[in-house]
């Protein structure tokens, strides 16, 4: 059963300029931003235009924009941070972990020395995250130019 999209979360707020993020990518179809409760340096989302719940109901135009812009921003975290390794990750419903009801990928550098923080459970300092934005825009650039 879908949920019915709720257009006041946060990620749709993000979406209208209403509330403030740390932007990393922008295209006609999705954006990406850092995450603000990140479970590792450089931990960024990216959330497509699209009002959807979940990954169920993006559209299927929806869901390769999504993913064709999850690869751009995963490509330039791997630049920006040089991770041992990237998980992709996307959730559906809460029972699944999904903690914002708008489909959204996680993008999550791992480090071979260090554990990942918990899901959502601390708000990481904004002038980190500013920084970290920074370098992953910088390495976008890069690898685009």
């Amino acid at each position: 059963m879908q949920a019915e999209y709720d257009s006041n979360n946060i990620f749709a707020r993000i979406l209208r300029g209403e509330l403030p993020c740390f932007k990393i990518y922008e295209d006609a179809d999705a954006i990406a931003f850092m995450d603000i409760m990140p479970q590792s340096d450089g931990h960024a989302l990216v959330v497509p235009k699209e009002a959807a719940v979940d990954l169920f109901g993006l559209s299927e135009q929806g869901a390769a924009a999504a993913i064709r812009a999850t690869q751009i921003v995963a490509r330039g975290v791997r630049e920006a941070f040089q991770p041992d390794g990237v998980v992709i990750s996307q959730f559906n419903g809460e029972a699944a972990g999904q903690t914002v009801p708008h489909v959204h990928f996680h993008i999550v550098p791992r480090y071979a020395d260090q554990s990942l923080r918990g899901h959502a459970r601390q708000q990481q300092d904004m002038e980190v995250l500013k920084q970290h934005a920074a370098r992953v825009v910088a390495a976008l650039a890069r690898l685009q130019g």
